[in-house]
Order: structure tokens, then C-alpha cells, then sequence
């Protein structure tokens, strides 16, 4: 899990804490689907939870699906764990994902970041450049915004949250939310 001894600890702890097992952690293949509006705390996430195990799939970068689906098929024949760390708004975006990885033999785990827009506005306003994205995108995300779901297929979903300090809350997803 990486040459720093303590952050690979770190990670089994939160792991386990996130209801993992130790195989789970070690010998898994797993893809992780962010679900969320722009703005929310999912890269920052990635970058703070999953940056040294699992390969980041997100269109910002790759800019087409055609890229997309190229690393997606190389991380499920690799037998890569891998994040997608897009906004997924809607059962049919996640649809495609779950999908693909549930027919390789991957858990499926589901990240949605509580999307209250006016949070998700003050904090885009605090972004610069390319980042700052027009008011109308993250309006029009929110507006098709549907939770997810056990239905479609999650084996694990949890709720993330930015706490008072900045820090990331994660909890088990309750369908209720």
C-alpha cells in the first residue's frame, strides 16, 4: 500500500473503520463511483482517501467518453481498482459503470457527497480559473440529481460530508437521505 509505513496504516484503519475486511483491502478489485454536484469535496476526496490505491477515471481530465472507456477497460483487465471521480448524477450515468464492473467480478462502492447548492457555490466561488465553473452548470447538475441507490447495483454506499474544519465526515449511506 505504498513506502510510507503510516499512511499505509492510516488507510487499513479507515478501511476497516468503513467496514472492509483485511482481504477486502489487499486482494480487492473495486471500482469506487462518486456521486455528487460539482464542487462538493469528490476530488479532494480521492485525492485524500484513494490517491494511493486506487487509478482516478474522471472526464474533466480524459475529456471524452472515448478516453474514458480506455482506461476503464484497462483498469478492469488489469484487475486495477479504480475511482470515478465525475459528478454521476443520475441512475442512467451510474448505470454504465456498475455495469461494467459488476460483469468483472468488482465490488462496487458508492460514494454520494451531500450536494446542498448554495455550500457547493460558496465553495466554487472560492475556486480559480478552469475550476471556477458557471453558476448555470452546477444549477443544472443539481437539477437532475438523483440518490443513489442498493437498487443499482452498490455492494457499499456511503455519505461524505465537509465538516466545520474543512474535514471529510463519511458515514454508511442511508437510503432516507
Amino acid at each position: 500500500m505504498g513506502s510510507n509505513p503510516t499512511a499505509s496504516a492510516k488507510l487499513l484503519i479507515n478501511a476497516l473503520f468503513m467496514g472492509f475486511s483485511y482481504k477486502e483491502v489487499f486482494c480487492r478489485m473495486e471500482m469506487i463511483l462518486f456521486v455528487g454536484i460539482q464542487a462538493t469535496g469528490k476530488s479532494e476526496f480521492y485525492k485524500c482517501h484513494f490517491y494511493k490505491t486506487h487509478m482516478r477515471i474522471n472526464l474533466d481530465m480524459l475529456r471524452t467518453r472515448n478516453r474514458e472507456n480506455i482506461l476503464i477497460n484497462a483498469c478492469i483487465h488489469a484487475k486495477q481498482p479504480f475511482v470515478v471521480d465525475n459528478t454521476n448524477p443520475t441512475v442512467v450515468d451510474r448505470e454504465r459503470y456498475i455495469a461494467a464492473a459488476k460483469d468483472a467480478g468488482f465490488t462496487v462502492s458508492g460514494y454520494y457527497f451531500q450536494s446542498a447548492i448554495k455550500e457547493a457555490i460558496t465553495r466554487n466561488e472560492e475556486r480559480s480559473g478552469k475550476e471556477c465553473l458557471p453558476i448555470q452548470a452546477l444549477l443544472a447538475t443539481h437539477s437532475k440529481l438523483e440518490l443513489p441507490s442498493y437498487d443499482e447495483g452498490f455492494d457499499k454506499l456511503f455519505y461524505v460530508r465537509i465538516g466545520p474544519d474543512r474535514d471529510f465526515i463519511v458515514e454508511e449511506y442511508q437510503d432516507e437521505i
